[in-house]
């Protein structure tokens, strides 16, 4: 798409985090447009960010590395819902998850907190875009937090981005989602 631009430079930034991550036994898995792209194996669009999911847990000893690394904060953001860092034009933004009582995968932090996640969402094969392998959430739970997108946020309707994405990820895997 534009190697040299923004997508090269976010692209770049998946890659340290994944490298960064692996060393440091620290797990992350993409979500968001970054995950439909590393499924499908190739850029779809443009992104504004890239965005992860980290165990609350991991959170403070990640944002440390990252920092050590030239990532710094994003002002804008509370970081008790997620953690948020910046780096020249690149932003990275991971959303925290925990476990409930049961062991389910539940929303880390936020007014969602405790909320389960769908079943079997951390347990997708990576993705990969070209040489780069990255942890993705499954495709069923892309498709999942596409389409309550608007139920969560009913003051932010539906995007068209969103609408195109939950048609390539129905269309990229056999079986139910599919349908």
């Amino acid at each position: 798409m534009d190697g040299g631009g923004l997508t090269g430079r976010q692209l770049a930034a998946v890659g340290a985090v994944v490298r960064c991550c692996a060393a440091a036994r620290i797990a992350v898995w993409l979500r968001g447009g970054w995950a439909m792209d590393f499924h499908l194996g190739e850029v779809t669009r443009p992104h504004v960010d890239v965005d992860w999911y980290c165990w609350r847990a991991d959170a403070e000893r990640l944002a440390a590395l990252l920092r050590e690394r030239g990532w710094r904060p994003d002002p804008r953001m509370p970081a008790e819902l997620q953690l948020d860092l910046l780096r020249d034009d690149v932003e990275l933004s991971f959303a925290y998850l925990d476990r409930d009582a049961a062991g389910r995968v539940v929303v880390g932090a936020g007014p969602w907190a405790g909320t389960p996640l769908p079943d079997g969402m951390l347990d997708a094969p990576p993705g990969r875009i070209g040489r780069l392998a990255a942890p993705v959430i499954s495709v069923a739970a892309q498709i999942e937090f596409k389409e309550l997108f608007p139920v969560w946020m009913p003051d932010r309707p539906r995007r068209p981005k969103d609408a195109a994405d939950i048609a390539r990820l129905r269309t990229s895997q056999p079986g139910p989602a599919a349908t």
